[in-house]
């Protein structure tokens, strides 16, 4: 899938004359053709390999399934990032069961690198070769470095918890979709706090990390595989540190 995703993605990008829809009425949410066909080109493997699974898919949605195991699909996390030329965007693909995801990729098809982590292994495969992805082993959130993708974060409120936390970092960085949460896994950085995130956007970030040695969770230390408040960490005190503060909120 990530393969075929890739093949249908990359003719697109940096195309300076690629039409973008607005999936909102107010605001500003992109859509693309290469969004639309990498999720049909996968959907099109699993209908041929795995027909009996379900699929949750950002563009073309929910579709039932009776193994009980679902494939959670966005074919371009950071379509902001894709328009703007930015090769920070990645194609998102996790087997999930009804406790959360078991397999995930964070792919990016310009650079050529692709996380994978499941329940046996954590690597990253690139230009480099194959790699073991592990987690920092920061524990001060005075020396943190923290990530988010807009400076916003969300609401207003939940703008103030990520201040809150960003503060008492060493370093913050905005605007990296998904590649943030790879970064996490690959021991490049120590935290990503977001919200407002759905489940095709955070699931197989999820399995990635939780393979490499992090820990990701919602602002109140539950599941987040559905979305919603996301607090992803490299290890167990620094997610304790960060949660502290975000739990307030």
């Amino acid at each position: 899938m990530a393969d075929t995703a890739r093949a249908a993605i990359l003719p697109y990008f940096r195309q300076s004359n690629l039409k973008t829809d607005n999936k909102l009425d107010s605001g500003f949410d992109p859509v693309t053709i290469a969004d639309r066909e990498a999720e049909k080109a996968m959907r099109a493997v699993l209908a041929r390999h795995r027909p009996e699974d379900g699929i949750l898919g950002e563009e073309f949605g929910q579709t039932a399934g009776t193994s009980g195991r679902v494939w959670v699909l966005d074919p371009i996390d950071g379509t902001r990032g894709f328009i703007s030329g930015t090769p920070t965007w990645g194609v998102l693909i996790a087997l999930s069961t009804e406790t959360g995801p078991i397999l995930g990729v964070i792919d990016q098809p310009y650079i050529g690198e692709r996380f994978i982590g499941d329940t046996d292994q954590a690597f990253v495969q690139g230009p480099a070769g194959r790699a073991k992805l592990g987690t920092r082993d920061t524990r001060s959130l005075e020396q943190a470095v923290i990530f988010t993708t807009f400076p916003e974060v969300g609401s207003k409120v939940e703008a103030t918890a990520f201040r809150a936390v960003a503060r008492n970092a060493k370093l913050t960085r905005y605007g990296m979709d998904c590649y943030a949460y790879a970064l996490l896994a690959a021991g490049q950085i120590d935290l990503v706090v977001e919200a407002g995130l759905n489940a095709y956007d955070i699931q197989a970030p999820i399995a990635v990390i939780e393979a490499a040695g992090g820990i990701v969770t919602d602002w109140q230390g539950k599941p987040a595989h559905n979305g919603g408040r996301v607090l992803a960490a490299a290890n167990a005190d620094i997610h304790a540190a960060a949660l502290d503060i975000l739990k307030q909120y």
